[in-house]
């Protein structure tokens, strides 16, 4: 019983491993009509990368929950946690990034003789993941609290991104595979996640609605934002996330 939170953490890695080979699959087409509107249709297989990414963070979820369940906290299951998380929150996100870019170039004339060094940003992404799940592992401050954007919540950010493009959510698609935009998330992202800004945990320490509006108030926004707007839930409840902390100035306790 002792290692099932770690055998948790270890299906939040398989389900992050398991996105990048799907991501990674090539196939992705871009459509002219009539020689006026061109149009991407992004293969099924980043669709189901991107929604192993959410079931990594379910994963991620529960196997704190099951090491208090039986009371086997562990620093094993902190340091391989960080290391699943780097996976699924890090790597796998940057590859969505790196695809969606290669798809942003395609749009150009000489887009599929882009060097791949125009690519590369993306690979911030994961690095910014691992500094920041780094400086977590190390800093006993970050309990109701934390500094920076945690890495799950990035990933997730990024995940939505193809599912949004793939169902064209109040045409955004364009928008979602332009190259200046994906260079402005990565760059944004990246620093959100390696800054100190304080923003808040997602744990109650009590259940008054006077202490945790702010939390209750986001939970309310997830589920009405889901309803009715669907993956365009995610990056709208991400940036209500980032408000709602800086706007109560909630340190790291």
């Amino acid at each position: 019983m002792k290692q099932l939170p770690n055998l948790v953490t270890l299906l939040n890695l398989l389900f992050g491993a398991t996105a990048i080979v799907f991501i990674l699959q090539p196939g992705e087409s871009i459509v002219n009509y009539n020689g006026e509107e061109w149009k991407v249709y992004l293969p099924e297989k980043i669709q189901w990368g991107a929604i192993l990414i959410f079931f990594a963070a379910v994963a991620d979820f529960f196997d704190g929950f099951v090491a208090r369940l039986v009371k086997a906290d562990s620093e094993m299951g902190k340091q391989l946690d960080s290391l699943a998380d780097v996976v699924s929150f890090g790597v796998a996100p940057g590859m969505i990034l790196w695809q969606l870019l290669r798809i942003a170039f395609a749009y150009e004339e000489t887009g599929l003789e882009t060097p791949i060094g125009w690519m590369l940003p993306a690979l911030l992404v994961p690095a910014a993941a691992a500094w920041r799940l780094a400086r977590f592992n190390i800093d006993p401050e970050q309990s109701y609290g934390f500094k920076g954007v945690p890495a799950p919540a990035a990933g997730l950010f990024i995940a939505s991104l193809p599912l949004i493009a793939f169902y064209d959510y109040l045409g955004l698609q364009a928008l979602l595979v332009n190259k200046w935009v994906l260079y402005g998330i990565i760059a944004s992202i990246s620093y959100l996640m390696v800054s100190k800004l304080p923003l808040m945990a997602l744990k109650f320490k009590t259940f008054t609605i006077r202490e945790q509006w702010d939390k209750l108030l986001l939970v309310l926004a997830a589920l009405l934002t889901a309803l009715f707007f669907q993956w365009l839930a995610v990056p709208v409840v991400f940036i209500l996330y980032i408000v709602l902390s800086l706007a109560t100035q909630k340190k790291s306790t």
